[in-house]
C-alpha cells in the first residue's frame, strides 16, 4: 500500500477519498485553488498544496501544477476522483512519465472509452450489445434511413452536452450543426454519432471492479433514470426493472465490456434499457472513473470502491470473487445541488451560514460543506450527497424523504426540498421511472406560490391566545428595545442617559 496519495480534486469527493485514505492509514495530500483555501477537503487532508487562482486551468486542471505538488510532497500516487482529469487519458500518462500512479485505469483504457465511437465497436466486437446506429462521415444517411427519432451525440465527452433529440428528419441538418458547435465548444471535438432513440427509455448502470491479476467482477446495477437535462439527480440500486436472469446477464455483458478494453480498477457499464422490455439492453458507454452513484453500490454490497482502487492500484489482487458478491437491502442516493427550483433551476449561491446535514443508522451524507462556506459559480454546483439504505425499496424511500427534510443549509437555496417532492411521485413510488419523467413533470413538483403549510401554520398561531405577560397581536421584534439581532445573540443596550438638572 501507499504511503501517501494526493487527491487531486476538490469538495465532497475528495472528502470521501481522504475518509477511505484516513481509515488506511495513508497520507493523504490536498490541493487548492484561492478559492477554496479554507475548504472542509483541505481542513481534513494531512497537508495541502496551493495550486492557484480560479478558473479551473489554472489549478484544478494544471497538470504542471498538479505534479508539482505530488512531488514536493513525496506521493507516490494519485487518486483524481471525478471530473476535472479524472477520464484523461493525457493526465494519466503524465502521472506514470514522473513515476506516480494513477488511481485508474490505463491510458489507453481511457482514451479508448472516451471514444464512443471506437467504444461500441470494440465492445461490439466483444459480443455485448449495443445500440444501433453509426458515426461520421455516414451520419445524416443513416438518421434518414433509421428514421426518426433518432439521438445524436457527441464522440467525446459526456454529461449530457451536444446531445441532441431528433423528431423530425426536416431540421435534421440545423440540428447536426448546433451538436457540432457544441460538442466543439465542450470537448475541442466535434465528431458525432448518431443512435436510434428508444422511447422512455431506462438507464442503467453495472459498477464492474478489476485488478492487474486478471479477475474481473460485477457489483450489481444502478438504477440512474431519474435525471433533468441529461444529469442524473436521484440514483438506486439495485433497480426494480431487473429480475436475477436479467441482472446477470447485464453483469457479465458489463464485465465482458471491462474485459475488452485491458481495464483495471473501479469502472461503470451503462446501459439504455427499454422500459417494456428488459431484455433488450444496449451499451452506451463505460465510465472509466468512480462514479458519484457509488455510494449506492457500497451501502448494499459492503465493499468499498475507493479502498480497492487503492487496492488494485497497488497490485493487491481481488480477495473475491463473482459468486461472492451479495446484494443486500436498497440504498438510493439525492444529489444536493446549488440551485433553486422556483427559478427556473438557476444555480445558487452564497455563504453557508447554518449547517445540519442528515446522519443516523441507515443515513450517509458524503459532503463537501461546513457553516461558512463561500458557494460560488466557479465550480460545480454539486455540493453534497445523502444517501440512505434500508430492508426494502420502501423504505429507503421513506428515509431519504425524512432525512432531506433535516437537511439545512441556510444561505444557499439548494435542490433538496424539489427532490423530496420527487420521492413521493407516484410513478418513483412504484418504480415506474424512464429518463424523461423529471422533464415531463417538473413544474407539478415545484410549488407555486405560498405552500400550505404556512398557511397551516398562521392558522394554528390564530386558535392559541398570548401567553400571560405577552402582548396581543404581532409584535415586531425589530421594533423592540431589547438588542434582538436575527441569527445572533442580543446586542449591548442601555437606557438613555438624562444629565440631571
Amino acid at each position: 500500500m501507499f504511503d501517501t496519495v494526493l487527491v487531486a480534486n476538490r469538495g465532497e469527493i475528495a472528502v470521501r477519498v481522504i475518509r477511505t485514505l484516513r481509515a488506511l492509514g495513508v497520507r493523504s495530500v490536498a490541493v487548492y485553488s484561492d478559492a477554496d483555501a479554507d475548504a472542509r477537503h483541505v481542513r481534513e487532508a494531512d497537508t495541502a498544496v496551493r495550486l492557484g487562482p480560479p478558473p479551473a486551468a489554472e489549478s484544478y486542471l494544471s497538470v504542471p501544477a498538479l505534479l508539482d505538488a505530488a512531488r514536493r510532497t513525496g506521493a507516490q500516487a494519485v487518486h483524481p476522483g471525478y471530473g476535472f482529469l479524472a477520464e484523461n487519458a493525457a493526465f494519466a500518462r503524465a502521472c506514470a512519465e514522473a513515476g506516480l500512479v494513477f488511481i485508474g485505469p490505463s491510458a489507453e483504457a481511457i482514451a479508448l472509452m472516451g471514444d464512443k465511437i471506437r467504444a461500441k465497436e470494440t465492445v461490439k466486437a466483444a459480443g455485448v450489445p449495443v445500440v444501433p446506429g453509426a458515426a461520421d462521415p455516414d451520419l445524416a444517411e443513416t438518421a434518414r434511413e433509421m428514421g426518426p427519432p433518432v439521438l445524436l451525440k457527441p464522440s467525446a465527452g459526456g454529461g449530457g452536452k451536444g446531445m441532441r433529440l431528433v423528431r423530425d428528419l426536416a431540421v435534421l441538418d440545423e440540428e447536426i450543426a448546433a451538436a457540432r458547435r457544441e460538442a466543439r465548444s465542450s470537448f475541442g471535438d466535434d465528431t458525432l454519432l448518431v443512435e436510434r432513440w428508444i422511447d422512455r427509455p431506462r438507464h442503467i448502470e453495472i459498477q464492474v471492479l478489476a485488478d492487474t491479476h486478471g479477475n474481473v467482477v460485477h457489483l450489481g446495477e444502478r438504477e440512474c433514470s431519474l435525471q433533468r437535462r441529461h444529469q442524473k439527480i436521484i440514483e438506486e440500486a439495485p433497480s426494480v426493472l431487473l429480475d436475477p436472469g436479467t441482472r446477470a446477464a447485464m453483469g457479465a455483458a458489463a464485465v465482458e465490456a471491462a474485459r475488452s478494453c485491458g481495464y483495471v480498477g473501479a469502472g461503470t457499464v451503462e446501459f439504455i434499457v427499454p422500459g417494456g422490455d428488459p431484455s433488450q439492453y444496449y451499451f452506451m458507454e463505460m465510465n472509466t472513473r468512480l462514479q458519484v452513484e457509488h455510494p449506492v453500490t457500497e451501502l448494499i454490497t459492503g465493499v468499498d470502491l475507493v479502498e480497492w482502487q487503492l487496492r488494485v492500484a497497488a497490485g493487491e489482487p481481488l480477495p473475491f470473487a463473482q459468486d461472492d458478491i451479495r446484494l443486500d437491502g436498497w440504498a438510493i442516493e439525492a444529489r444536493i445541488c446549488a440551485e433553486d427550483p422556483a427559478r427556473g433551476f438557476l444555480p445558487s449561491g452564497g455563504t453557508v451560514l447554518a449547517l445540519r446535514e442528515p446522519a443516523g443508522a441507515g443515513v450517509r451524507t458524503d459532503s463537501g460543506l461546513s457553516e461558512g462556506t463561500e458557494v460560488s459559480s466557479l465550480y460545480d454546483p454539486m455540493l453534497s450527497k445523502v444517501i440512505v439504505h434500508a430492508p426494502d425499496r420502501p423504505t429507503a424511500l421513506r428515509k431519504l424523504r425524512a432525512a432531506l427534510g433535516e437537511l439545512v443549509t441556510l444561505g444557499v437555496p439548494t435542490n433538496a426540498g424539489f427532490l423530496r417532492r420527487l420521492l413521493a411521485h407516484p410513478d418513483v413510488v412504484s418504480g415506474d421511472l424512464d429518463t424523461g419523467l423529471v422533464e415531463r413533470d417538473a413544474e407539478s413538483l415545484v410549488p407555486s406560490g405560498v405552500p400550505e403549510e404556512v398557511y397551516a401554520a398562521a392558522a394554528l398561531l390564530r386558535q392559541f391566545p398570548p401567553a400571560a405577560g405577552e402582548p396581543a397581536g404581532w409584535a415586531d421584534p425589530f421594533d423592540a428595545r431589547t438588542g434582538w439581532r436575527l441569527g445572533g445573540t442580543p446586542a449591548w443596550t442601555a437606557r438613555p442617559f438624562r444629565v440631571p438638572g
